[in-house]
């Protein structure tokens, strides 16, 4: 081989190391910082997530977009924020929530909540209150077994870590 073709091979070794490991960090500063692994701990999400079931939670959803109502979420708790929790978003920042007898509305209108099941039901009153600018209103699917924003209250947009992806 002469040398030209060697320094060619070298440089060619090199752009490959260099390319590959840009592509590297960039994959960890993606994965790492945009998407995080967890497990649900507890029983305020049955039936639709388990205890200890694994999940993954996309932290970029909210960095591009706001929480709607129905995503699951996790969320560092209003009480203690060295704490996070998964719920549901049950209402909007403007949105009216009121609770009658168990059965939750928002803006009058009755959320469809099919996946609450009737056992997992109870049957408080709440409200009506407006939820303010820059918050949300949460809940468990586990009404009967769910500390939420019916005790804490609204949740600061800035609590809200990110979109649950169920695995």
């Amino acid at each position: 081989m002469t040398s030209g073709q060697h320094r060619r091979r070298e440089r060619l070794v090199i752009r490959l190391l260099v390319g590959g490991s840009i592509v590297l960090v960039g994959a960890w500063l993606l994965f790492g910082f945009s998407f995080q692994f967890t497990r649900n701990a507890g029983l305020a999400m049955e039936p639709s997530l388990k205890d200890q079931q694994r999940l993954i939670i996309n932290k970029l959803a909210y960095r591009l977009g706001d929480p709607r109502p129905g995503d699951i979420v996790m969320l560092y708790y209003p009480m203690d924020p060295d704490r996070s929790l998964i719920r549901r978003v049950i209402a909007r920042e403007g949105d009216t929530v009121r609770i009658s007898d168990g059965h939750v509305f928002v803006n009058n209108a009755a959320v469809g909540d099919a996946y609450v099941p009737g056992a997992f039901r109870d049957h408080d009153t709440w409200g009506p209150a407006v939820v303010p600018s820059g918050y949300y209103f949460v809940m468990g699917d586990h009404r009967n077994n769910s500390s939420d924003s019916r005790h804490w209250g609204w949740v600061p947009k800035k609590y809200i870590i990110g979109k649950i992806i169920a695995l």
